[in-house]
C-alpha cells in the first residue's frame, strides 16, 4: 500500500511539474519560511526584522537563543541550547546570541550550554559546527563512562566577532575567540583563539597569515 501510495505522489508531482511554474514552488517556499518564523518569534528570546528561520532545521531551548536582524538560518541547521541534559540531570544557563546580517550555512550545528556569541555580518558555510561543550572532559574517569552518559562539560564560551567567514565543515570547538574579519579555512578545527584579520586553516587550525590595517 505505502509503495502504491509513493508512485500515486510522485506521479502527481510529475504532473504539477507540467501544471506549476517552478517560480511559484520557489514563491511557496519562502512564504512556508515567513509563516514559520512568525510561529517562532514568540518562542525564541528575540528574532530580528527580516530575519527567516529554515522551517525543516532542529531548534532546543530556543527561549535562550537571540538572533539579530537580516539573518537566515539554513536547511537542515541545528540550533540547540541545553538547560537540561536528561542524561545526566545538569541544569546550565545556555545563550546563543547571532548578530545582524548573518548567514548559516545548511546542515550546521550550533550547540551551547555555556555562551555563544556570533557577531555581525558573520557567514558560514555548509555543516559547519560551533561548539562550546563536549562529553566529558579527557581524563581516564570519563573515558571509562559511555559518551551519552557522560557530563557535558565546558571549558569556556565561543567569541565570533563582526566580519568573519568560516568555511564548509570547519569546526569552531569550546573556549575559542576568534577575532575580527578573520576567515577560517574549510574543515579546519579551531582549538585556540585567533586574531583580527587573519586566516587560519588546518587541524587544528593555525593562523597562515594575518593582514595588519594601516
Amino acid at each position: 500500500f505505502i509503495i502504491k501510495m509513493k508512485t500515486i505522489f510522485i506521479f502527481f508531482g510529475r504532473l504539477c511539474s507540467f501544471i506549476i511554474p517552478k517560480s511559484f514552488i520557489r514563491s511557496w517556499k519562502a512564504m512556508k519560511k515567513c509563516i514559520f518564523t512568525g510561529y517562532m518569534k514568540n518562542k525564541f528570546k528575540h528574532i530580528g526584522k527580516n530575519t527567516l528561520l529554515s522551517t525543516d532545521s532542529t531548534y532546543h531551548d530556543t527561549e535562550c537563543i537571540q538572533i539579530g536582524d537580516d539573518c537566515s538560518i539554513g536547511n537542515n541547521c541545528i540550533l540547540t541550547a541545553w538547560k537540561r541534559y536528561s542524561y545526566t540531570y545538569q541544569l546550565f544557563t545556555p545563550e546563543i546570541l547571532i548578530g545582524n546580517h548573518c548567514d548559516i550555512g545548511p546542515q550546521s550545528h550550533i550547540t551551547a550550554i555555556n555562551r555563544i556569541v556570533i557577531g555581525n555580518n558573520v557567514l558560514t558555510g555548509p555543516r559547519v559546527l560551533i561548539t562550546d561543550n563536549a562529553h566529558g572532559e579527557s581524563n581516564i574517569e570519563h573515558l571509562d563512562i559511555a559518551p551519552k552518559y557522560r557530563p557535558l562539560f565546558t571549558s569556556g564560551p565561543v567569541i565570533i566577532e563582526d566580519n568573519v567567514w568560516i568555511g564548509e565543515g570547519a569546526m569552531v570547538m569550546p573556549n575559542v575567540h576568534i577575532g575580527k574579519g578573520s576567515i577560517i579555512a574549510a574543515n579546519s578545527v579551531v582549538t585556540k583563539d585567533i586574531p583580527p584579520y587573519s586566516i587560519a586553516a588546518g587541524i587544528p587550525a593555525k593562523v597562515i597569515r594575518t593582514m595588519i590595517k594601516n
